[in-house]
């Protein structure tokens, strides 16, 4: 008997989602930062036995106000992470309101099997952690509520031996010798991108998408050229900095993350473009890969 399944996770942004995920599946798919919407695009991640597959995927966190057509498009990953999934994992966190009514009700109207992970409970006290499985479980009745750690890997497998129980019997829907969905020019723009995250300030970060234009593999290093994409003439002028200073600082953060994860020598060249109002723009969001 083979086992497979989807297991789709939702929740507001930086409730820890991409922290999850990568725990679960072992690599670093999703980029972590302490910076809120980091993650854009669904992200599938797959861990797969002699006997189950598991297809993880991680979505944009919920934007409650969408400001622009990519927020919007950004919230269309969650409407079908929640048609798609065989397990959907809520995830939120102490001292936290999820406000998504009509999200819980779809959940509670389905037939899915649905865990409610409480992260980050290392940072919070026993008796709120309590309360809040208490709320979940008088809302939620149909669903498992599981108190984490994510980021100290704290009752993760708890979560992974609930999922693996309720995986429904399914050949497997990937080859077994795949990790992800995602192409390496994908990771290599998530890569450059949270250094723009960690680097640069305010605006910044969230007026700039990343695309690997060139990408040459030899045998002793990769060769690949990227081109940052900012909304205004004077965001392009943040992300150079003085005498070209701020990029370089940042692309050398980028190579070394890129150069661990692709396991060789990479030479890169990063530019700077300006694409007036990307982010509402269908064209520029299609480029980028903003599609179901």
């Amino acid at each position: 008997m083979h086992k497979a399944g989807f297991v789709n996770i939702i929740g507001y942004p930086n409730v820890g989602k991409s922290t999850l995920m990568n725990s679960m599946v072992g690599e670093k798919l999703s980029i972590i930062t302490s910076k809120a919407q980091t993650t854009r695009h669904r992200i599938m991640g797959m861990v797969n036995g002699e006997d189950f597959q598991i297809v993880y995927s991680d979505t944009p966190g919920i934007v409650k106000d969408p400001s622009y057509k990519m927020h919007q498009m950004m919230n269309s990953y969650i409407s079908t992470a929640l048609k798609d999934a065989d397990t959907i994992i809520l995830m939120t966190e102490p001292d936290s309101q999820f406000a998504e009514k009509e999200i819980i009700e779809k959940l509670n109207d389905s037939d899915k099997h649905i865990i409610i992970v409480i992260n980050k409970i290392d940072l919070s006290n026993q008796e709120v952690v309590v309360k809040q499985m208490e709320s979940w479980q008088k809302s939620m009745p149909k669903a498992e509520v599981i108190p984490v750690s994510a980021l100290n890997n704290f009752n993760i497998e708890s979560v992974i031996e609930r999922i693996r129980e309720s995986l429904p019997e399914h050949e497997a829907y990937y080859p077994k010798d795949e990790l992800t969905d995602k192409s390496m020019r994908f990771f290599i723009s998530e890569i450059i991108r949270e250094k723009i995250l960690l680097n640069y300030k305010k605006e910044i970060p969230y007026s700039t998408e990343v695309a690997v234009d060139q990408y040459k593999e030899e045998e002793n290093i990769i060769r690949l050229s990227a081109i940052i994409y900012v909304s205004r003439e004077s965001q392009k002028a943040i992300i150079l900095g003085h005498q070209g200073q701020a990029i370089k600082r940042m692309a050398t953060a980028a190579r070394k993350d890129i150069e661990e994860f692709v396991d060789k020598k990479v030479f890169m060249e990063v530019t700077v473009k300006v694409s007036k109002d990307w982010r509402d723009d269908e064209n520029s969001l299609k480029q980028f890969g903003y599609t179901q």
